[in-house]
């Protein structure tokens, strides 16, 4: 039970670098990119290329994907997200579902159907561990993912609280157009945004590739786990993406010790569970609608001032 405990834990790692970009995209954009996983997929993609193609070692080669990965992010803001924004809630959801379509086949015939993996080409970490005492096994590469997601939930954390950007991101997820009148470029804010999740998509797509095969229909299952990562952590929160990464990998991994199947039934179920919590608090204090069904908790995207001032 504690080895299920451990691994979940670190499963929580990659889930919560998968999510933080989805949640981010949601508490600034206002809008679901149901295209996130496949682009972590193609981020991943984009790793396999710059290592076997272009013989990069493996870390050069994420460090190398990842502007261009928000590069994407930023293009795609620019010239697709905000034109589809001004046409109501349910465009965003088609358009973003059409590029996910387009991100599969376009996969698909760069690379191929055969599934893929940069386990070969990390040496012994694809495999290495620590041991622990009563027998506990810990994989090396789970503590590094993990680590990571915590690096970066902490740098984005400070980014948002000390930094000039961070605070207009903070002030155009309460008001975009209040910000506008401060002379903050809600546009541009958008755009970077959109380059920060697409980016943190791109790194989460180059672990999933090392711990785990890949191919070009493995994105919406990612999306999935990203979405009820953020569900169970609350929209609009970064550490509540890891928390919520952390439940999930936990009720994934005691799911698993009783049989395969239940890997992923028990995540779902937990997921299950936490959005009829909310539910059902919703309708207790009668607050209706989905913005009430998925309030944000205070953070820093949403600050918790009365005033909502950044």
């Amino acid at each position: 039970m504690l080895d299920a405990l451990i691994q979940g834990v670190l499963l929580g790692g990659y889930y919560a670098i998968l999510a933080a970009g989805l949640s981010l995209m949601f508490g600034v954009i206002r809008f679901i990119n149901l295209a996130h996983g496949d682009l972590a997929i193609f981020g991943a993609y984009l790793v396999l290329f710059a290592v076997e193609v272009l013989g990069l070692p493996v870390w050069w080669a994420v460090a190398a994907v990842i502007p261009v990965m928000a590069a994407l992010g930023w293009v795609l803001q620019a010239t697709l997200f905000a034109r589809t924004i001004r046409g109501g809630f349910l465009l965003p959801l088609l358009t973003t579902f059409g590029l996910g379509a387009v991100l599969q086949n376009g996969m698909f015939g760069l690379f191929g159907s055969d599934t893929k993996s940069l386990g070969n080409h990390i040496g012994s970490l694809s495999w290495a561990s620590w041991q622990l005492p009563f027998g506990i096994s810990v994989g090396q590469l789970p503590v590094i993912t993990f680590l990571v997601a915590v690096g970066v939930l902490g740098t984005l954390q400070l980014v948002l609280s000390f930094t000039r950007l961070g605070r207009a991101i903070r002030a155009t997820a309460s008001d975009p157009e209040a910000a506008e009148l401060c002379g903050i470029d809600a546009r541009a804010v958008h755009r970077m945004a959109a380059a920060i999740a697409v980016a943190l998509a791109g790194l989460a797509g180059a672990f999933l590739a090392m711990r785990a095969q890949i191919n070009p229909y493995a994105g919406p299952a990612q999306l999935i786990f990203a979405f009820e990562a953020v569900v169970i952590g609350g929209i609009g929160s970064l550490w509540g993406t890891l928390v919520g990464g952390i439940v999930l990998g936990v009720a994934q991994s005691f799911g698993a010790t009783i049989s395969a199947q239940g890997f992923q039934l028990a995540g779902h179920l937990v997921f299950l569970g936490v959005l009829g919590a909310r539910l059902y608090l919703a309708h207790s204090r009668n607050l209706g609608g989905w913005r009430s069904l998925l309030k944000m908790p205070a953070s820093p995207l949403k600050p918790a001032t009365s005033e909502g001032r950044s």
